[in-house]
């Protein structure tokens, strides 16, 4: 294995590069000042209770990943003709170990977001400048570790497994097959953390909305609101450590799939483990870990003066430093492919064209100075009803534009892949699909700096919440509102990125998925999956059907469990008039657990549903039905999760233009407290469970199709 060396160290240097960075990031943040007492005792309860409901909730994700692992180490070493006892252990000690580490990612998200919050409030005071620096770089700790332990994860396992790979190819082009088990592991626990942390932070901020805001005017965060604590505690358990865990899953899968169809690259090429040839198959690791470096610069990019007017463009010049950096990189390291070193380079740059098309196409949809935004707060004049109208209709309007996108971005690198020569047997689509495998790590190349760029998000809003809770001046307030409101176009961003990888990745694991039917199957496969098929027809109907069934028990989910949020808060304001007067203290704690006891029971079915479901279609309906089951269900919920991400993201930010009082009525400003302000709020709290829940879970529910179905291939032939 001496002469993988090469090949390992940058992703081993620059990985423990970006860990070095972020724990100096870390110690940084850690070293500003805390705020006042009472800013430090409201950050206390919020990582008292963060903590509280992530280590519950990963215990309950832990018994069911140890309960699938022994299922699917059980079913692959019985359906796998060689080697069957040794792949299934392997397949499922890589799955614990890839939840393992998606688990990780998701905690050492929320804990950087809530040590950097009551920060971020304490620097507010200084100006929106030096309260978005505290920020971002709290937010950039959890996006450089989560994506360096993706990398360095998936390097581990893979040079474990080496020692132990058994089969008819050479052991280098081997056990890309054998680790898929890590990508599902992370796909596994990703998604319900993501589902619970999204219903948990949902049902308090809805319970925290209608009660507090509509029902007894009190403001945002404002500390005589009982659900107040729990709304806070959520946007930590779900934004971040769910985010976290989200990306983490993301480039774990992608560099997995791509690593797979490097293989066939790999024996094109001569199949000489000892030359360049294994470049194919190293080249997503290696791509990643340059990333990274692109992402430190981004960070660091990012000085603003104190009286900033605009954040967003201050986040936006991080991400250009990062794109360009990256774009450099690609370029230099297509270089070494043996074959195709321009062609595939632009491959790479079409992936972060594509992430620059969805961020500004995210912002159009979200920002408060775009049109769609502005219809939702113009609808608000005339009630919550129009007002809920125009929001489901600029949900539905925002596919347009990414799927046109993500079209042409697939048809560019596949043909440009296709065109690629030179190799010394026919190597058919894999040069094709291998374009589109590249396109999707540049697009990930971005990944660290757009992760900080999401947890900036949360860690705002917490800083917002502890503003108000802690008594500070108004002008204060105005500045975490500022930043605030760039947090939720930045978290927008952040699922807009999410969709477009899964799209482009589409192809890749999708591909992967035949790759490994065809190592399985005693006859040769066509690669075609022919929809006219009644098996594969019913395949894709069931995958579409799986997608509209999940959010909807998502959303219900939120919806169940916000009513018990509400009548707790309605019940605490009517038994103790003292609250809403300000002269007793809420029961913080109650509110917080009913939301951790809801999240934990609700995640439970929707979660079953998209787990136990793609393997019955499967077993039942065989290979060809659930290739068209991956496909549809794929397309359906990167559409889906568009119109929920980015619908839900322009009513909340349309609520966030009316209290910023830029909307008037016959010149008369419609501030808080107004009806329109009320109809925004009632908007804003139906696309809550859109944009935060069942939105954010179908990212990981699209990429969890993919790695089931890769992991159990032997199941269905």
């Amino acid at each position: 294995m001496n002469h993988l060396f090469l090949y390992f160290l940058p992703v081993v240097v620059f990985g423990l590069v970006a860990i070095g960075f972020a724990v100096w990031l870390a110690k940084d943040v850690l070293s500003a000042d805390e705020g006042n007492a009472r800013m430090q005792d409201i950050s206390g309860r919020i990582f008292e209770g963060a903590v509280a409901y992530l280590n519950r909730q990963y215990r309950t994700i832990g018994i069911l990943a140890l309960v699938v692992a022994v299922i699917i180490g059980i079913l692959v070493a019985m359906f796998e003709d060689e080697h069957g006892a040794a792949r299934g252990t392997v397949t499922a000690l890589s799955f614990l170990v890839g939840a393992a580490l998606s688990a990780v990612s998701g905690f050492i998200g929320m804990y950087v977001a809530v040590k950097s919050n009551v920060r971020t409030a304490s620097a507010a005071r200084k100006g929106v400048g030096p309260a978005l620096v505290m920020a971002l770089r709290g937010g950039a700790v959890s996006g450089l570790l989560v994506v360096s332990l993706g990398l360095l994860g998936v390097l581990t396992v893979y040079g474990v497994v080496y020692q132990f790979v058994e089969g008819d190819m050479a052991r280098i082009a081997e056990t890309p097959f054998w680790i898929v088990g890590f990508a599902f592991g992370a796909s596994f626990v990703a998604l319900f953390a993501q589902l619970g942390g999204g219903i948990y932070t949902k049902a308090a901020d809805v319970g925290a909305d209608l009660v507090g805001k509509v029902e007894n005017d009190i403001p945002e965060d404002d500390p005589r609101n009982p659900a107040v604590i729990a709304d806070l505690v959520g946007d930590n358990v779900g934004d971040c450590a769910g985010r976290g865990a989200d990306i983490f899953e993301s480039s774990a899968a992608e560099m997995i799939g791509a690593m797979i169809l490097g293989v066939a690259l790999f024996y094109a090429s001569g199949g000489d483990a000892t030359s360049n040839d294994v470049f194919w198959i190293f080249f997503p690791l290696i791509i990643g870990s340059f990333g990274l470096i692109a992402s430190i610069a981004g960070v660091l990019s990012v000085k603003p003066t104190s009286k900033i007017t605009d954040p967003m463009t201050e986040l936006n010049k991080g991400f250009y430093v990062t794109a360009g950096l990256s774009a450099i990189f690609l370029i230099l390291i297509c270089l070494f492919l043996p074959y195709g070193k321009w062609e595939f380079a632009l491959c790479g740059l079409i992936g972060l064209a594509t992430s620059f098309a969805f961020v500004y196409i995210t912002q159009y949809y979200t920002e408060t100075k775009y049109r769609p935004v502005k219809d939702i707060a113009e609808a608000s004049k005339t009630g919550p009803a129009t007002n809920i109208i125009a929001g489901i209709s600029v949900g539905f309007e925002t596919t347009g534009l990414p799927a046109i996108v993500i079209g042409a971005a697939i048809l560019a690198s596949y043909g440009l892949g296709h065109s690629v020569d030179g190799f010394t047997v026919d190597v058919g689509v894999s040069s094709g699909i291998f374009g589109t495998a590249v396109a999707t790590m540049g697009m990930l190349m971005t990944a660290g700096y757009i992760l900080a760029m999401d947890t900036f998000g949360p860690i705002t809003d917490n800083a917002g919440g502890i503003v108000e809770m802690s008594g500070e001046p108004d002008e204060i307030r105005d500045v975490t509102d500022m930043l605030d409101s760039a947090g939720n176009t930045t978290k927008a961003l952040t699922k807009g990125y999410a969709v477009g990888t899964a799209s482009l990745a589409a192809f890749l694991l999708f591909s992967a998925f035949l790759d490994e039917v065809q190592r399985f199957s005693s006859t040769a496969i066509d690669r075609v999956v022919n929809l006219a098929e009644p098996k594969v027809f019913v395949g894709a109907l069931l995958g579409a059907m799986f997608v509209f069934v999940f959010s909807s028990f998502a959303i219900r989910a939120v919806g169940r469990s916000a009513t018990a949020m509400i009548e707790e808060v309605r019940r605490q304001f009517a038994a103790d008039p003292g609250i809403k007067a300000g002269t007793s203290t809420p029961d913080y704690r109650r509110c917080v657990d009913i939301s951790v006891r809801s999240a934990l029971h609700e995640m439970i079915l929707p979660g079953a549903i998209v787990v136990i479901g793609p393997i019955l279609v499967g077993i039942l309906l065989r290979w060809e039905a659930a290739a068209g089951m991956l496909m549809v269900g794929t397309i359906v919920g990167v559409l889906m999760a568009m119109v929920l991400n980015n619908g839900g993201g322009a009513w909340d930010n349309a609520k966030k233009m009316i209290e910023a009082g830029e909307l008037s009525i016959d010149g008369v400003v419609q501030g808080k407290g107004s009806p329109a302000h009320a109809a925004a709020v009632v908007g804003d709290t139906v696309g809550d469970p859109w944009k935060d829940t069942a939105g954010p879970s179908l990212h990981v529910l699209v990429k969890l199709l993919a790695t089931i179905t890769l992991v159990l291939a032997p199941l269905f032939i």
